[in-house]
């Protein structure tokens, strides 16, 4: 039986990075994986810029300025962001001068506003600045040329920002993996519809559609199939002409109406495992189908989740370039007891705040939705051990 960390590279290595671009509005591309290199086309600032309100003066003329005895400059002009001062500013003079403008020619420094009387003909200035003291050179953020957002760059709000001062709009970015989801199982049936004697509602399915949609990808198909092989198979060499990678849930132990197995026989898959050591969702089974890769998961809720977060998300990271995808693990101390012995590594839904972590109440079984609402972690419980008490450090998965 495979362990998870075999699992999971067996599966990384059937999926390559996807190569396909498109170019979006860069309002549009938060999220998105940069597909082009995002190099300085100029300085930043372009000029030599005031950082504050206030007149622009040769530092020199100020040497000796102070409250009691103040110096008296000549207002030549005003220059405000986004324009221009046309002169030079010359021994004696000062133009009044505002936050982003650029600091006329023959000025070095910036008297504040506060350090003034506020004239307009003629200003006293109260306080003495040295040369370039309240000044922002050109250049002082990055120069022409550099490149400040490599391609493979995660557009965040930061990365945005940047990347609109480096004047790119719209920006090339690589495509969204395309990823399908069907559940299976004569069981289910839709939210919204009535429930019969014997179903149960669909949840698994629109737990990992909505997951998809929370990470940033949403599925580009979520659909159901009854027990019948040959309805499911016809489903997947459907959805594999479009999908990357096949989600489905239910139908992968050993029951007689466990069909996934059937059904990679029916459609010749090459199946790369079936069972993997860990607790819930062992009977995960995984296969290729032409160039789209099957993953499939149990059909109990909790298994399926856990099964998505430890199998699912690293494929996906891989192939999106994004590895933020890819599960964050941590450390914490356990602050509450768990007492439940297992020979596989076990995971529980978990609470975790400043480097402590708790077991979340509620029924732990693996078809339990409910205990899922508090779960921001999985906690690692190694294999062959009694379970794990508070003081224990144990690893968390962050979701």
């Amino acid at each position: 039986m495979l362990q998870i960390e075999e699992a999971v590279h067996c599966l990384q290595q059937q999926v390559q990075p996807i190569r396909k671009t498109q170019s979006l509005p860069l309002l549009s591309a938060t999220g998105r994986i940069l597909a082009q290199e995002g190099r300085a086309m100029m300085d930043q600032p372009p000029f030599p810029r005031s950082p504050l309100d206030g007149y622009a003066v040769r530092g020199q003329d100020t040497a000796k300025a102070k409250k009691e005895a103040p110096v008296c400059l000549q207002v030549v002009g005003k220059v405000c962001a986004g324009e221009v001062f046309p002169g030079q500013v010359k021994a004696g003079e000062a133009v009044r001068i505002m936050t982003g403008a650029p600091i006329p020619q023959g000025a070095d420094t910036v008297i504040r506003q506060e350090d003034s009387d506020s004239g307009q003909e003629q200003v006293m200035i109260y306080k003495s600045s040295k040369p370039y003291e309240n000044y922002c050179y050109q250049g002082e953020d990055y120069k022409k040329g550099t490149l400040l957002l490599p391609k493979g760059t995660r557009l965040r709000g930061n990365e945005i920002a940047l990347a609109a001062s480096l004047g790119l709009d719209p920006v090339m970015v690589y495509q969204k993996p395309q990823i399908a989801v069907v559940s299976t199982g004569d069981e289910l049936t839709m939210p919204g519809e009535d429930l019969k004697p014997g179903k149960i509602y669909d949840s698994n399915r629109y737990w990992l559609s909505a997951r998809l949609s929370e990470l940033g990808i949403p599925a580009v198909y979520s659909g159901h199939c009854n027990d019948e092989p040959e309805e499911m198979a016809e489903c997947i060499r459907k959805r594999s002409q479009q999908a990357d990678v096949i989600i489905t849930t239910g139908g992968v132990s050993v029951g007689e109406k466990d069909i996934m197995h059937e059904v990679i026989q029916i459609l010749s898959a090459r199946q790369l495992f079936w069972r993997v050591d860990v607790k819930p969702g062992a009977p995960v089974l995984a296969a290729v189908f032409g160039g789209t890769l099957l993953i499939c998961l149990s059909g109990n809720p909790f298994a399926a989740a856990a099964n998505f977060e430890l199998f699912v998300r690293p494929v996906i990271g891989c192939l999106s370039r994004d590895e933020s995808w890819i599960p964050k693990k941590k450390q914490a101390r356990l602050e509450n007891d768990y007492r439940k012995p297992a020979g596989a590594r076990r995971f529980l839904r978990g609470y975790t705040e400043d480097e402590k972590v708790w077991v979340a109440a509620g029924n732990h079984g693996s078809g339990s939705l409910s205990a899922m609402l508090v779960c921001n972690c999985l906690i690692e419980i190694p294999p062959h051990q009694a379970g794990a008490v508070k003081g224990d450090m144990v690893w968390t998965y962050l979701l």
